[in-house]
């Protein structure tokens, strides 16, 4: 026998985003279930029949924002004719992006899910699952910046990758604390400073 029941009343999708907004906001403790509710325009029984759980929720969307804010800001690394271009471009895009406006709270939401031991676990290590892909993307840049001869034989890839993704990290810190574009720009072009330069022939000392 066929059974049917009630269509659902909401928009999956819809309703993911906007937990996907006030989780980015608030953080996983500090989002409570009715506040959840509330953004997803849903009752209890619908987000639980449609998630499973809170932690659910959660997971659902920080790889929301992975697949789409996060790919966005991370895709400029590939979108340039080089290396160097490709993190000035990433790190300028994180400068507009990372401050509050209305696409999105401020900040960096797998960032935010480093500050707290309390969190599930599931939920840590996802986050940190999110943040290893960004380390290793910028770490493949940087490699075939060395294959291309744009960076130095010997150049340090990984603490290179380090760095420039901690400078990430301390804009999305910043742009929590209130931070302007204008301001995450200036750290962006100090940080472009630390680019390692490739030593031509005629600049070599004697």
């Amino acid at each position: 026998m066929v059974m049917t029941g009630r269509p659902r009343e909401f928009d999956r999708e819809v309703a993911l985003d906007a937990a996907m907004h006030l989780f980015w906001r608030k953080g996983f403790e500090s989002a409570s279930m009715t506040e959840l509710c509330d953004a997803m325009r849903i009752r209890s029984p619908s987000l639980y029949a449609a998630y499973g759980s809170k932690e659910a929720l959660y997971l659902e969307a920080i790889n929301r924002y992975a697949a789409t804010v996060g790919a966005a800001l991370w895709s400029r690394l590939d979108d340039a004719e080089s290396a160097r271009a490709g993190v000035e471009n990433m790190l300028m895009a994180a400068a507009d992006m990372l401050p509050e406006s209305a696409d999105g709270p401020a900040g960096c939401m797998a960032m935010l899910a480093a500050l707290s031991d309390d969190w599930p676990q599931a939920i840590t290590d996802a986050a940190r699952q999110m943040r290893d892909g960004s380390l290793e993307r910028l770490r493949a840049h940087l490699a075939a910046g060395v294959m291309d001869g744009e960076l130095p034989i010997g150049a340090d890839v990984d603490g290179t990758a380090r760095l420039f993704l901690g400078i990430y990290q301390g804009m999305a810190a910043q742009a929590k604390d209130g931070a302007s574009s204008q301001q995450l720009r200036k750290v962006a072009e100090r940080g472009m400073a630390a680019w390692p330069v490739t030593l031509l022939p005629g600049m070599l000392s004697d």
